[in-house]
């Protein structure tokens, strides 16, 4: 009984570890973009990002030179232009051209809502009525945490951020889809190389590759490949095939109030009553999501 009991323990101690995990990395992008872009464009220094997480992904395909199917291999390309080239590139672009982190972090968190509507049809995962009713409240939470941002930046530019929600939408879906079978490793490694291509040639295309002077730079573009593209993306990886796509996503909700936290410390930014509340509201909102369903473990 002991052993069991231990067993089941670990077992719901790896999802939480992992969920934490990504849920600080993830929020680390939103940190980096803004550190990055006060020295040059979104679109440079996720070229400078990719050039470098895309020359370690190289090495570990070259050393470990994994046998990956044909479909797996278009599936991860499919993704990294999803998730990475239009995901990224718009987010970041939207940061770059003034609109709030924060606000940034609220429609991102639009994916909850957006992948529990498609999950049941595509993908067979059963939405309950208690993950529905914490879909809603986290997303009042998000809202109560960035309300005080709602009103900055020019409408059309809010575009950016929506086209890259629907990116990363699109390819959480097509990964829960086609249930690739790659190693994690594997697949973080050829997503970065393919990203690493779609980017470089992008900011050579359209000019805007540089050689920045300050070394601030080049820190937040290693920040953005250790903390973001390894942990980050590493982990939602990892937590789309530990808890699926709807759970997954409402770990989203947790983002913006992370990334107020890590503003908070790293660069001064503070924290409203409204902002606390939104935190809280989100925590119980993620718990009701990732609440497990005990009717579909009896069946």
């Amino acid at each position: 009984m002991t052993i069991a009991v231990a067993v089941r323990q670990r077992s719901q101690a790896v999802p939480l570890l992992a969920g934490a995990g990504f849920v600080v990395f993830w929020s680390s992008g939103f940190i980096g973009a803004r550190w990055g872009t006060t020295y040059s464009s979104a679109v440079d220094l996720l070229a400078w990002r990719f050039l470098l997480a895309g020359t370690i992904a190289a090495v570990i395909l070259a050393i470990r030179r994994p046998s990956i199917s044909r479909q797996d291999l278009i599936t991860h390309g499919a993704m990294a232009f999803l998730t990475q080239f239009v995901y990224l590139g718009l987010i970041f672009t939207g940061i770059d051209h003034g609109i709030p982190a924060g606000v940034t972090a609220l429609i991102g968190s639009l994916q909850p809502i957006l992948i529990a509507t498609v999950a049941g049809p595509l993908l067979g995962e059963r939405v309950t009525a208690l993950q529905w009713t914490g879909l809603l409240v986290g997303l009042g939470g998000v809202g109560l945490v960035v309300a005080d941002d709602l009103g900055h930046g020019s409408p059309l530019l809010f575009l950016l951020p929506f086209g890259g929600l629907l990116g990363l939408a699109a390819g959480t879906v097509l990964e829960r889809k086609r249930k690739p079978r790659a190693h994690l490793l594997d697949a973080l490694s050829l997503q970065s190389l393919v990203s690493g291509v779609l980017f470089l040639g992008f900011a050579q295309a359209t000019r805007q590759m540089t050689v920045p002077h300050d070394l601030g730079f080049y820190g937040a573009a290693v920040w953005l490949v250790v903390l973001s593209t390894t942990g980050g993306w590493g982990l939602y990886l990892v937590n789309l095939r530990l808890s699926g796509a709807t759970r997954v996503s409402s770990l989203l909700y947790l983002v913006p109030p992370t990334t107020m936290l890590l503003a908070y410390l790293m660069f001064h930014e503070t924290i409203g009553p409204l902002a606390a509340a939104g935190i809280v509201v989100c925590a119980v909102a993620v718990g009701l999501i990732r609440r497990p369903d005990h009717r579909a473990v009896r069946t």
